[in-house]
Parts: C-alpha cells; sequence; structure tokens
C-alpha cells in the first residue's frame, strides 16, 4: 500500500497539484485544436480551412500534426479511424483541414484533404456512420449559393468511399440534408464529421 511521506504536508500535496493542473492545460493548448464528438453544429456557421502539410500522425495521441502555410503548427486530435486512413499519407504531403468554428474556442473538423492523391475527388467515410455525400456543380466560381442547382446524393457506409461528381460538396447525417459548399479537390478527403 502506497501514501505520502509523512514529511510532505498538505501544502506539498496542493502544490503538486496545482503543478499537475497547469501542466496538463499546457501540454492541451499545445496539441492544439481538437475535435469531439458532440451534437451537429448549427448549418449557419461559416466553414473555414487550413492549408499546409502534414508533418506527422501520432497514434499514441490521435492526431495529426501539421504545419500551416502561416509557418503555425498545428495538432489535431481524431478517432482511431481518421488516424488510421490519415497515416497512409507520408509526411510532407499538401494537406487542407476544413472545419466549422462552432465557438470562440471550438471547431469542428469536417474533413482532411490530401490533394493530388487522387485522380478524382473521393470521399472516404470514418465518422463512424452512414453519411450522405451531396455535390452540386459551382456557380460563377462559388459552392453553394445556387440552392436550385442540381444535386447528385451518394450514401457512403461507415468506412465506405464515394466520388464527388460535380465541383462543390457537403455531407450529411442518414436521413438528413446539407448544401454543397465545399469546393471539390482532386484527391483524397478524409470525412471526419458531417453537419447538416
Amino acid at each position: 500500500m502506497s501514501g505520502f511521506r509523512s514529511g510532505a504536508g498538505p501544502g506539498t500535496a496542493a502544490s503538486l497539484f496545482a503543478l499537475f493542473v497547469a501542466g496538463l492545460a499546457a501540454l492541451t493548448a499545445a496539441q492544439g485544436p481538437a475535435t469531439s464528438p458532440a451534437p451537429a453544429a448549427d448549418a449557419s456557421r461559416p466553414h473555414k480551412s487550413v492549408y499546409g502539410k502534414l508533418q506527422s500522425v501520432d497514434k499514441t495521441r490521435n492526431s495529426v500534426v501539421m504545419i500551416a502555410d502561416s509557418g503555425q503548427k498545428l495538432a489535431w486530435r481524431f478517432d482511431a479511424a481518421v488516424i488510421t486512413e490519415a497515416a497512409a499519407f507520408k509526411p510532407g504531403a499538401p494537406m487542407i483541414v476544413i472545419y466549422r468554428q462552432v465557438a470562440s474556442n471550438e471547431k469542428r473538423v469536417t474533413a482532411l484533404a490530401f490533394p493530388g492523391t487522387a485522380a478524382k475527388p473521393t470521399y472516404v467515410n470514418t465518422t463512424g456512420g452512414r453519411v450522405i455525400l451531396r455535390s452540386a456543380p459551382m456557380v460563377g466560381e462559388v459552392c453553394g449559393k445556387d440552392e436550385a442547382a442540381p444535386v447528385s446524393e451518394s450514401t457512403i457506409p461507415s468506412g465506405g468511399m464515394a466520388e464527388s461528381l460535380e465541383a462543390c460538396w457537403c455531407c450529411a447525417p442518414s436521413g438528413e440534408s446539407c448544401t454543397p459548399g465545399n469546393k471539390s479537390g482532386l484527391g483524397r478527403a478524409l470525412l471526419v464529421q458531417c453537419f447538416k
């Protein structure tokens, strides 16, 4: 049975606990943005993207580390299915993280894209559930502006993949809908979390 040494008083234990909490906070901040399973984000939230290059995939921390084009080092946490797929790409590969800013301190990733890694826009479902991939033509170099544009739909089972037929895409949980507002690119994208 273990315990505290008799010379360690309550002040020492409190100091050690404070150091532990501060270290944990610093580690969490250093790891950068993280994803978490949570309710679907509001569809009115803007889509944002970070462009850069893959630095590494850390399977022990379930994180993907990238160097953004701005020079900033960012780490994103994902489920094991995403990490397994991301580990197939080599360090230095061009990479895009597509996300929604759902709160001032919270980002939810929709997809990790690896441009130039496939001849067609290819989407791998790593969400853990069935999703709908919707695609539509670009109108005036912009996605998502013409809701009357014809839309193609594909159902992707968990772990499955599909190709986008048009220039713009979105994904939604099975039984839901979305407006194709992301630009498709030649390459492979890992769908992380799909929104209405």
